[in-house]
């Protein structure tokens, strides 16, 4: 097949579409990693201990496209499954069947969801920046806290046999991190998105 130099240029155009396409997710799962690397905090009480995971996990959701943040996402939880120790501690394919894995797993559809439920940013006014940046808490808020501690504590007391409630309470030393990580993750975003 001979290749005309139409066709050369709509392959190289594809070619940089999906270059530009990919930096973004594989940019936010590095940074995911780098989350967890830069250290955990043990919390008494549960075996998953507090890291940036989902910090970068928020900002993924508020910055990307839903394609784009998902994409992030699982890339990140592929080199863990791969055996790549990017999981908190320097785990790999063992944090995915552990007492963290769903939470690990519901950075999927929470960063997909925090995505979809962010809406277009607005910064035109201050009144508008100040409710777009209270539209991605909420998102944040919505889908990398509530919909990752659904699967995560869900997930956990199905893993080690503990109630679920008492999975959940043991759980509540992440609520004011997280908190603030989502307040963080908005005003950041949604100074991002200022033109």
């Amino acid at each position: 097949m001979h290749l005309t130099s139409a066709r050369f240029a709509t392959l190289l155009a594809f070619a940089r579409r999906g270059l530009i396409a990919a930096w973004k997710p594989v940019l936010f799962a590095a940074l995911l990693w780098m989350a967890t690397a830069a250290g955990a905090v043990p919390i008494p009480g549960t075996p998953v201990p507090i890291t940036l995971q989902t910090f970068v996990v928020m900002l993924a959701g508020l910055m990307l496209p839903w394609r784009q943040a998902g994409a992030a996402v699982a890339t990140y939880l592929a080199a863990g499954a791969l055996g790549l120790p990017v999981f908190a501690g320097g785990a790999s394919t063992m944090a995915l069947v552990g007492p963290s894995a769903g939470f690990l797993i519901g950075f999927l559809p929470g960063v997909i969801l925090t995505a979809l439920l962010r809406g277009q940013a607005r910064t035109d006014s201050p009144i508008s920046a100040a409710l777009t940046a209270g539209r991605y808490l909420l998102a944040a808020v919505i889908g990398c806290v509530v919909v990752v501690y659904v699967f995560g504590i869900g997930a956990q007391s199905l893993l080690t046999g503990v109630d679920p409630l008492a999975v959940a309470l043991a759980s509540t030393g992440f609520i004011a991190g997280d908190a603030v990580k989502a307040c963080v993750a908005a005003a950041f975003a949604a100074g991002l998105m200022r033109r």
